[in-house]
């Protein structure tokens, strides 16, 4: 396309009156943002500050936190090795290695040998979970991780299955079973709080 082209239709910038070009209005609402939060503060004794780690915080329903491989009725990882959520994975962060089931799973035909994320490069936008088809990769409620290293932030599938161990009570599948009225919160896994 040339920049002569006559189907072309040219946008000219709106121009400014001078008190836009100071930016004085933009200025003087983002200091009544600020007026009302020390106000709120100051007179209305308005908590803003939550006093972690007494006080746990409380993430939204939907909120996606770290990853969980999910256990069939038998106690297997459900994941069948399709690939499907890799694929899927904007981040590329999930790597996994296929082998062929055992004979005696005569449900599948392959299971994840190896199935490693790196929670790191995640942007934990869940379009694994939603690729997904029988529904063996969720992201639960976890949100305070932590690692001294790179490597320990990259979880193999033994670590996300005990995520599974640790979060299935108090967040039990989303969609195969109907979550309980009134559930625990979720611990933290010992091997994860260094």
């Amino acid at each position: 396309m040339q920049a002569d082209d006559p189907s072309l239709k040219r946008i000219e910038p709106p121009t400014l009156k001078w008190h836009e070009k100071v930016y004085v209005p933009t200025i003087i609402q983002g200091l009544a943002v600020t007026g009302r939060h020390i106000l709120g503060v100051a007179v209305a004794s308005k908590q803003v500050t939550v006093q972690y780690p007494e006080e746990q915080h409380v993430p939204s329903p939907n909120y996606r936190g770290v990853h969980r491989l999910n256990k069939d009725e038998q106690g297997r990882v459900k994941c069948v090795a399709c690939m499907l959520c890799a694929t899927a994975c904007p981040a590329h962060c999930i790597d996994i290695v296929g082998t062929t089931a055992p004979p005696e799973w005569p449900d599948r035909e392959k299971y994840p040998a190896s199935f490693v994320i790196d929670e790191l490069r995640c942007i934990y936008c869940g379009m694994c979970e939603e690729a997904c088809p029988v529904e063996a990769i969720e992201l639960t409620g976890l949100y305070d991780i932590t690692g001294l290293s790179r490597e320990e932030m990259i979880y193999d599938k033994a670590k996300l299955l005990s995520v599974y161990d640790v979060t299935r009570d108090a967040e039990p599948m989303r969609y195969t079973q109907v979550p309980a009225e009134a559930s625990a919160p979720t611990r933290i896994l010992p091997s994860l709080s260094h």
